[in-house]
């Protein structure tokens, strides 16, 4: 294997038969160096490049992080596609801004606690044991919440974004080929994620939801850019409408639920809370006497079919029938 040291560098720089004073003043003077894919394993005293700014040791098998003490001016450090496993060593790149990690073995996201200038960060596919998934130190996120603008964590069995939502400057977001599914949860870091402007969350579950598209777009609004397609404002200004309308009929309709509601409370209170009228009864009468006083309309017809003729009436009657009874003898 080979360890990187400041031979390797005079050897890849070109400077094997120069005298070690050019070769110094060369190193003091360098300020990007590409030692990629080199079979590197290891990074040894590089104490002489100070003025280092940008770093390429991609494709190598370097498996830590380390002897980067000197680095104080470097801002950009590409690591991906190496054998290293945790984040480490990094507090002395005070002026870092680019880091890149993709392809290594990392299980958590940590060590970033005192990178505060750190705008980039790319930890895109790890290999990660069977079922798990890259975690998150929450000290660290916390500490890159105001700085870090560019955040690529794709293919890493990502299945909820809740714990970045810390990431306030957040403009553009890589989540392709994750676990993400939960529509709410992506609405409710949106809303905190109020400078994204482009995100792509291609070949996750939650793309296969009903107006994905349509409702990430609604929800945030700085949005440009949404798997890799431009967002345009016509479209944008539609949904907008047609949120604001349906949400009008929503409110609508439950007002005239609430109505309807309130219309049968109150026809129920009226049906029982209705006063009941009562015929009052003389002070002297029971109820039983008045349930035993007679129908005085029944008897009425009663005493009509019954009554019989005044004493009078029946002598005039009996006197009229005699006198007819004898002028008809006397005609006879």
């Amino acid at each position: 294997m080979v360890r990187l040291t400041m031979d390797l560098i005079a050897k890849n720089a070109g400077h094997k038969n120069r005298s070690e004073e050019d070769f110094g003043q060369y190193v003091q003077k360098l300020t990007h160096l590409n030692l990629s894919d080199k079979n590197i394993d290891s990074i040894g005293d590089l104490s002489f490049c100070r003025n280092l700014r940008v770093l390429y040791l991609y494709d190598n098998q370097i498996n830590q992080i380390q002897n980067l003490d000197f680095a104080s001016n470097i801002t950009h450090l590409y690591l991906q596609n190496n054998r290293i496993s945790s984040i480490e060593n990094l507090s002395p790149l005070k002026k870092l801004e680019k880091l890149y990690l993709g392809g290594n073995y990392i299980t958590i996201v940590e060590g970033l606690d005192k990178v505060g200038e750190l705008r980039e960060l790319h930890i895109e596919s790890q290999h990660l044991p069977p079922g798990e998934k890259l975690l998150f130190d929450p000290v660290s996120l916390n500490s890159l919440a105001k700085s870090l603008s560019v955040l690529n964590i794709s293919n890493n069995n990502i299945d909820e974004l809740e714990e970045l939502a810390v990431l306030e400057n957040l403009s553009y977001l890589k989540a392709v080929d994750n676990r993400l599914k939960h529509m709410k949860d992506l609405e409710g870091v949106l809303k905190k994620w109020t400078k994204l402007r482009r995100i792509d969350l291609t070949g996750n579950p939650i793309c296969q939801k009903p107006k994905y598209k349509d409702r990430i777009i609604v929800q945030s609004l700085t949005l440009e850019s949404l798997d890799g397609k431009e967002i345009q404002e016509m479209e944008r200004r539609f949904l907008m409408n047609w949120k604001a309308s349906r949400a009008a009929r929503k409110k609508s309709n439950e007002r005239k639920t609430d109505e309807q509601a309130a219309n049968v409370e109150f026809c129920k209170q009226s049906v029982f809370e209705a006063p009941y009228f009562t015929i009052p009864l003389h002070p002297s009468q029971s109820v039983k006497e008045k349930k035993e006083k007679p129908d005085f309309l029944d008897l009425a017809h009663k005493q009509k079919g019954e009554r019989k003729p005044l004493p009078r009436v029946r002598e005039r009657r009996s006197q009229v029938k005699t006198q007819v009874e004898e002028e008809s003898e006397a005609t006879t």
